[in-house]
């Protein structure tokens, strides 16, 4: 499986940006998504994740309330809306599939794997 992350760019403060992770190949569904991201510097951080049937989801308390994580597993793709955006939210985003028979919700990147080229946003302040 191939994730494909897309959607970034430069927005200001306050702004919203929507990202779209697009697998290929048929095992996309079934699966749980996470979306993670890493800023200059930093480590790598686990930022929000669904489960296969979109019923269950999973975030990092620091985007509660202006993240969302949604798919449509008919088109093999998983979105993250991010409203409110702050200058600290600037990073590469990257989904992953998760890996199976792990605890993905434990927002842990050992538990997810295929990862995809990421794509960058930049909050400006």
């Amino acid at each position: 499986v191939q994730l494909q992350a897309s959607g970034g760019g430069l927005v200001q403060a306050g702004g919203s940006l929507r990202l779209s992770c697009v697998a290929s190949g048929r095992t996309f569904s079934g699966y749980a998504v996470g979306w993670f991201r890493q800023a200059p510097g930093l480590e790598r951080e686990f930022v929000a994740a669904i489960g296969w049937s979109g019923g269950v989801s999973c975030y990092r308390d620091s985007v509660k309330g202006r993240f969302t994580i949604s798919r449509n597993n008919a088109n093999y793709t998983v979105y993250l809306q991010m409203n409110s955006l702050k200058a600290e939210d600037t990073a590469v985003y990257y989904c992953a599939r998760e890996v199976p028979g792990r605890r993905w919700c434990r927002g842990v990147e050992a538990d997810f794997g295929s990862w995809g080229q990421g794509t960058e946003v930049t909050v400006s302040s």
